[in-house]
């Protein structure tokens, strides 16, 4: 051991600063780290087999482990869908994230809590998920991880008729999803028009990456939870749809993210 140093006038031990390890630090959460896959899709994540999630749709197996899309999108953002009600005087109240139901037994009455997530990257890709359990922070983590287990890939375009941009910045064509009597009709929009959607509606899609459409919701709209299950309809009717390789340039259709404009410059310099 290296002898400390001394201050010769004041014969005290003098206190040196100890300078700082510069480490270089893995983006990947502790629970990332610690995670052990269980399935196949899921080790080849893991290994770095396979590093997109296109390549992960292209399997076409399921997703049976959210940490696939925590590791292959970690810039994945979350929110909850007010799909509940507070109670209020004459059956009025405020929309609430967590929708409250109760069973009545002897022992008294058991409630229960459920809500609606949704999960996506503001990029092509949104995923919806249903959570019910006896508390709220369970009901939560699992509406969280259903959504992520249910992520889907939304094509974009711009198949407004007013509009002569080539910018993805609405949908190629209009489509109509269903649940229940609850109807959601979506319609491309010009660039400018913004979210012309129910607020909840208006969520899911700011999420998915659009950002202009026209929407109009029939029905019994006041059942939040049919609603969005009828506008997943409408996104996954989007994929369902044939369109021809002519209209791919005229409605400038892309499938999931936006290419990267910096790397093509590269690639053609």
């Amino acid at each position: 051991m290296s002898p400390k140093p001394i201050d010769k006038d004041t014969d005290k031990v003098l206190i040196v600063p100890i300078e700082e390890e510069k480490i270089e630090t893995i983006k990947i959460s502790t629970d990332l780290d610690r995670w052990q896959p269980k399935t196949e899709l899921g080790k080849k994540v893991k290994s770095r087999q396979i590093t997109t999630m296109d390549e992960v749709i292209a399997t076409g197996k399921p997703m049976l482990e959210p940490e696939i899309v925590d590791m292959l999108l970690p810039n994945l953002e979350s929110d909850l869908l007010m799909i509940g009600q507070s109670k209020g005087k004459f059956g009025g109240g405020s929309r609430r994230v967590f929708r409250q139901t109760q069973k009545k037994t002897k022992e008294g009455n058991k409630p229960k809590f459920s809500t609606y997530a949704v999960v996506g990257n503001k990029d092509g890709y949104v995923g919806l998920g249903f959570g019910k359990a006896k508390e709220t922070v369970p009901a939560r983590e699992k509406a969280v991880r259903k959504a992520k287990l249910n992520l889907i890939k939304v094509i974009r375009g711009s198949g407004s008729w007013a509009d002569a941009r080539t910018e993805p910045n609405s949908i190629p064509f209009k489509v109509i999803g269903k649940c229940g009597s609850v109807t959601v009709e979506l319609k491309p929009a010009p660039k400018g028009t913004g979210l012309k959607s129910q607020k909840e509606v208006a969520k899911v899609l700011k999420l998915a990456g659009i950002q202009d459409i026209w929407s109009k919701v029939r029905g019994q709209s006041r059942n939040m939870i049919n609603v969005v299950k009828a506008l997943e309809d409408a996104l996954r009717k989007l994929n369902s749809t044939k369109v021809q390789e002519k209209h791919y340039k005229s409605l400038s259709i892309i499938h999931g993210p936006k290419p990267d404009k910096s790397a093509e410059k590269k690639e053609q310099a």
